[in-house]
């Protein structure tokens, strides 16, 4: 983020009374890291306002709107999500789509099948309306492609070798394929899994390759695996609880005993819960021998945390939403979810993924990032899995579970961020 775009929010926040002047002399806003399994040594709690503010930075960044409208943005984000699903459960036998228009202007946009037109309407939300646009003439609903990512997903991947997933555009109502430039003849391709699936086929040639993020360089939790000896490490993701016993959650595909390292280069061993990683899941816990509270931290030097206030649902999530997320290699960005119902390739999931998985797009991922949190403001959206790398190494986009899939008897650990 920009020097000067970080102390405009900083001093818009000290005028608001939130944060002492002293912070808008900070050169930069700091990344965002993940949950710390033990209660920090004096960092500064975020409120919600602070939460947002930084991450309306970024978003004013992307879109190139002022700080305060990017702050309505996103307060509406979170406030009409009643609506869409409102919207959703009322239009669920012709809902193609449901996603956030972010130019030339803010609104939603609903794709239906038919021809039936659906008068526009608009929301109160974050202290502005909120178009709410229907378009209609899609050629199959969500749940319908879905259900044929479910029926006819290996014969997809037995059509198309190097496959790299496959997921649902919310915002034009097709079955997207994502290949490698290796296909041949994609329009005869396309045409032939339309037929296969019954429902609207895009083929994405893209050169790429689709992976769990490996799990070594720097972070902050690690473990050795006793497969091969060797040293590895993930990111920790949010702070769950059993009623009984408090921990947190990282991704299942890193080492199973891990040790947390601190600020102040502490160690804290972490002891394995439980694994959960096949088919929709990619999550383990590992249980602090002391209790914790519902923070994560907000910043690289580790002085700065968030409180978990809520989680959003991945069937309310729609396409265009924006999340942040946290990785110990790449450290805090922002950008918006693209496919809502993501099957990653290959067995990554113990075998065939299911299609419950949600994209977010680029550039910022990479190894190491496994495990940690996407989140907006104070609100947990999930954990990172893998992601899709382009042949140069960049990030295509990154994918995450939903906190909808966390083990049964854990939940999310929450509080009050004031």
């Amino acid at each position: 983020m920009r020097k000067g775009l970080w102390r405009m929010v900083a001093t818009a926040i000290a005028a608001a009374g939130m944060i002492a002047p002293a912070a808008a002399a900070q050169d930069a806003v700091p990344a965002v890291a993940a949950s710390e399994p033990s209660t920090p040594p004096g960092p500064r709690i975020e409120s919600a306002v602070q939460a947002l503010a930084q991450d309306a930075a970024e978003y004013a960044l992307q879109n190139g709107v002022a700080l305060d409208e990017a702050m309505r943005r996103l307060r509406a984000q979170e406030e009409s999500v009643a609506a869409t699903d409102r919207i959703r459960q009322t239009y669920r036998d012709r809902l193609a789509g449901i996603s956030i228009e972010h130019r030339p202007a803010y609104r939603i946009v609903v794709l239906l099948t038919g021809s039936d037109p659906v008068p526009d309407e608009s929301i109160a939300a974050g202290g502005m309306q909120v178009p709410v646009v229907f378009k209609t003439g899609a050629a199959a609903t969500g749940d319908a492609i879905v259900a044929a990512m479910r029926a006819h997903q290996a014969e997809i991947r037995a059509a198309l070798p190097d496959a790299q997933g496959m997921g649902l555009d919310p915002r034009t109502g097709e079955l997207v394929l994502l290949a490698g430039r290796s296909t041949t003849d994609a329009d005869a391709l396309r045409a032939e899994m339309a037929e296969l699936t019954g429902v609207p086929v895009r083929i994405e040639t893209v050169d790429r390759t689709d992976v769990n993020f490996e799990i070594e360089g720097g972070a902050r939790v690690v473990g050795v695996d006793p497969r091969d000896g060797r040293r590895y490490a993930c990111t920790t993701g949010f702070v769950v609880t059993d009623a009984t016993r408090t921990g947190v959650v990282t991704a299942a595909h890193c080492p199973d005993t891990l040790t947390y390292f601190d600020p102040d280069g502490g160690e804290t061993p972490l002891s394995f819960a439980g694994e959960w990683g096949a088919r929709y899941q990619d999550v383990q816990v590992n249980v602090s021998p002391r209790a914790q509270r519902p923070f994560f931290y907000v910043d690289s030097s580790k002085t700065q945390v968030r409180t978990l206030t809520s989680w959003r649902n991945r069937t309310s999530t729609r396409a265009g939403d924006v999340v942040c997320h946290r990785g110990e290699t790449t450290g805090y960005s922002c950008s918006q979810v693209r496919l809502t119902d993501f099957a990653p390739p290959r067995d990554l999931c113990g075998g065939p993924c299911e299609p419950t998985w949600v994209t977010v797009a680029g550039p910022h991922c990479r190894g190491g990032d496994s495990g940690g949190p996407i989140f907006n403001g104070t609100i947990a959206f999930g954990i990172v899995k893998g992601g899709s790398y382009a042949a140069d190494g960049s990030c295509n986009f990154y994918y995450y579970m939903s906190t909808d899939f966390l083990p049964p008897g854990w939940s999310l650990l929450h509080g009050s961020s004031g």
